[in-house]
């Protein structure tokens, strides 16, 4: 991996996300169903996370037993074996991110049950923790740059993190008590979500100069977490209502976001999106068992458009001064 510099610090500026102008002069999306998936094995959830070019995915699946294993299900449909760290002795294994030389990168947990992150060529795990009491990599562009979450062991609070050229810089969305970044893309633009003061999550991108866009937040929601982007910064996540109902999402920035629930399901998750707007994300059903799904991005005038919520400001609070973890969410 391309680690040899770490830089410590904030972003360049914080940005406000635009509420004018009218939707209806921008091109409108839809976003169509293409196929479930599930992988193999009785009471298996599958938790897919993001998808490359070529239409390889990799993600997670809980066995019957409970266990967290990686897994790669490649374009042509077929499964890899459950993909477990060697270094993880529960065993508890996610499968994070991939780019189109099929590198995966992902989190498990080692002995003491801290999280760290890993990489995964071929049969050849690299592992990666420059924070060994935690640290996750949660998205890899095909430079072989990535982004995830760390606790720096000089503050204590959870922050997100990008490595691109070999240098890692931490960053942190201001007010908040948490922050993860899911994916960078080609550009080197990331985003992710933060935990603000209050325990609501909101999601972000930062931008290759380093400008934070916060929060993003389709109307109506209490709580977005944001997974994935690709080169053209189409962004993909979920949130929840006031109802308890939890909704996948396209979000195009500046403003508009493009709502997608899977027929009949009360929890649908948007996780990756690849350059040709194929989108992996997940359902689940009235068993509580999770599946897979793909779907496509298309132009349409059909589809839920929804605004960005209303800003909102936040007084300055003190961040813990305690160490305190989020496991990532999936």
């Amino acid at each position: 991996m391309k680690i040899s510099l770490r830089l410590i610090g904030s972003a360049v500026g914080l940005a406000a996300l635009a509420l004018t102008g009218a939707l209806a002069q921008e091109p409108a999306f839809s976003i169509q169903f293409v196929s479930q998936f599930d992988y193999p094995g009785t009471g298996n959830q599958t938790r897919p996370q993001k998808i490359n070019s070529a239409g390889d995915l990799v993600g997670v699946f809980v066995d019957a037993g409970g266990i967290s294993h990686a897994f790669t299900m490649f374009s042509n449909g077929h499964f890899s074996p459950p993909i477990d760290d060697p270094n993880s002795p529960t065993p508890f294994t996610e499968g994070r991110g991939i780019n189109d030389s099929r590198l995966v990168c992902g989190d498990y947990t080692d002995s003491a049950g801290a999280f760290e992150g890993f990489f995964l060529s071929g049969q050849h795990f690299t592992n990666y923790d420059p924070e060994p009491t935690f640290t996750i990599v949660l998205g890899v562009n095909n430079a072989g740059d990535f982004s995830g979450s760390v606790i720096p062991s000089s503050t204590g609070i959870q922050s997100a993190f990008v490595s691109i050229g070999g240098v890692m810089t931490d960053f942190v969305v201001p007010r908040a008590t948490a922050t993860l970044a899911y994916q960078i893309n080609t550009t080197n633009t990331s985003c992710g979500y933060y935990i603000d003061t209050a325990g609501l999550t909101h999601g972000y991108y930062r931008d290759a100069g380093g400008t934070l866009h916060a929060g993003i937040d389709p109307a109506g929601s209490t709580g977005t977490i944001v997974f994935g982007n690709n080169d053209a910064n189409f962004i993909v996540g979920r949130y929840s209502d006031a109802g308890g109902v939890t909704h996948g999402f396209l979000f195009i920035p500046p403003r508009r976001f493009v709502v997608y629930d899977f027929p009949g399901a009360t929890f649908t998750s948007l996780n990756g999106i690849n350059g040709s707007n194929q989108i992996v994300g997940r359902y689940t059903d009235g068993s509580g068992i999770d599946h897979g799904i793909l779907l496509q991005v298309v132009h349409s005038a059909a589809g839920v458009t929804l605004p960005l919520a209303s800003p909102t400001t936040a007084p300055e609070q003190a961040l813990p001064q305690r160490p305190v973890y989020t496991a990532p969410a999936y």
